[in-house]
């Protein structure tokens, strides 16, 4: 699989491709990510990328002709364009199961007041956002989708059942996990984990992820995949809770 960054800022990439999960996927040669000057297609002697926007206010606006001629150079047939920005499609696991079955994905980085609107459609680009907030630019949520996609990619995990357990797989998020000394100054590891008993483990660890989501992210039990019993039993956890609205609870 490979990443195509357009960006202003091409050296916010760099020591974050080096290590870890994503350094190793990269150096195998599994995933590839290709960081572009946008500059390089620039306008003029001082290569401007940017320009006033019609109809007044503060700030600048990405110009589109620079980044239509970026994105043609470095896009191959079927490449699939994502634009960063807040106004977009929020990105989620989902979203990355999704993109990491790609052959190649270009990251455009917006910055300034925004992009061109006309780009999109130009490009055929679709708007992503990775959270209600605005940063400066969109750098840092290009490196947030290529290392949740790169993870998802086959070859890149050594083990993937971990793929099958974590968060936001089968809408929930991860149940708590512990590790040795079994007791940390009177705090103690559920007897559950200390049992070897595999099959009531699954049982608690499914109950926590349940329990864990229903408590901090009540909202993505609407798309769970809940058997007939665990949704009676989140039924039982809101009638102990009678101050949570419906919405809240994610019906």
């Amino acid at each position: 699989m490979r990443f195509d960054v357009v960006t202003i800022f091409p050296e916010a990439f760099g020591s974050h491709l080096k290590v870890s999960l994503l350094g190793k996927a990269i150096g195998s040669g599994v995933v590839s990510v290709a960081v572009h000057d946008l500059r390089q297609w620039g306008v003029g002697l001082h290569r401007k990328v940017d320009d006033e926007p019609f109809g007044g206010g503060a700030g600048m606006v990405m110009a589109p002709g620079p980044l239509v001629e970026a994105v043609g150079s470095v896009r191959r047939p079927g490449g699939r364009v994502l634009l960063l920005s807040a106004a977009g499609r929020r990105f989620d696991q989902a979203l990355a199961v999704e993109l990491s079955r790609e052959d190649q994905v270009v990251l455009v980085c917006g910055r300034y007041e925004g992009v061109d609107e006309r780009v999109a459609g130009l490009v055929g680009a679709e708007a992503v956002s990775i959270g209600d907030f605005v940063l400066a630019g969109g750098e840092a949520a290009a490196l947030v989708v290529i290392e949740a996609v790169t993870r998802l990619v086959p070859g890149v995990l050594g083990n993937v059942g971990s793929l099958a357990e974590e968060s936001f797989t089968g809408g929930l998020l991860e149940y708590p996990q512990y590790t040795r000394p079994a007791d940390l100054g009177g705090h103690r590891v559920p007897e559950v984990l200390l049992s070897g008993d595999h099959g009531r483990i699954a049982r608690w660890r499914r109950e926590q992820s349940l329990r864990r989501t229903f408590e901090l992210r009540p909202e993505l039990l609407a798309g769970a995949e809940l058997s007939e019993e665990e949704r009676a039993l989140v039924a039982s956890w809101r009638s102990e809770s009678p101050g949570e609205s419906a919405s809240e609870a994610g019906s």
